[in-house]
């Protein structure tokens, strides 16, 4: 309730004199600020977060765990990390930096494809019923919502890999525009070629 010795002493002294226990006012502070100069003080460099001191070894972790389809904020989190913005400003200061951070960027997409590859071809979860095993429509939903999420950032990240392309023709009496979903074909070619470099 009472912080300081003053307002201690004065709540202890309030009931037997009939005074009522308010806060002192607070001292000007010139006293102890006296010989200290404010000026000096605001020139002091202000450390803000984690250090980002750039090392090659952690430049390349950063790219393995990014072909790896780790997104690079959650990377940042790790205690030995810098923070995001640290590495957008070292690939804005060294090029070769940023370019291996695109390849790297790239086959993590590459992963994360593969791994909705491999979500939507796993054995879907069964509820064990008295006709038998019937499968589980929630877990099934469950698994198409996270494969559309994945397949949407992609498309985003990168639309001309991963987009749905659009085709357009012509046909008698005007334009008419024939939408092609190749999302999926692109996805198969790409683990197929990476099966293939792999062999």
């Amino acid at each position: 309730m009472f912080k300081t010795p003053q307002e201690r002493a004065i709540a202890a002294k309030a009931p037997q004199k009939g005074v009522s226990a308010k806060k002192p006012r607070k001292a000007p502070q010139k006293a102890a600020m006296q010989g200290v100069d404010i000026d000096a003080i605001h020139k002091l460099p202000k450390k803000h977060g984690r250090p980002s001191k750039y090392t090659p070894e952690l430049a390349t972790e950063i790219c393995y765990r990014l072909s790896n389809g780790e997104p690079l904020r959650q990377i940042c989190r790790d205690d030995h990390m810098p923070a995001w913005t640290a590495v957008y400003a070292w690939g804005a200061k060294d090029a070769e930096l940023s370019e291996r951070i695109a390849r790297a960027r790239e086959a993590g997409q590459d992963a994360i494809a593969e791994e909705v590859y491999a979500l939507v071809e796993r054995e879907p979860e069964r509820i064990l019923s008295e006709g038998g095993g019937r499968v589980d429509a929630g877990y099934v939903q469950w698994i198409r919502v996270q494969a559309d999420i994945k397949l949407k950032l992609l498309a985003k990240w990168n639309p001309k890999r991963y987009g749905d392309r659009v085709a357009v023709s012509g046909v008698e009496g005007g334009a008419a525009i024939k939408v092609d979903h190749g999302i999926f074909d692109a996805l198969l070619t790409n683990i197929e070629l990476k099966r293939q470099v792999v062999e």
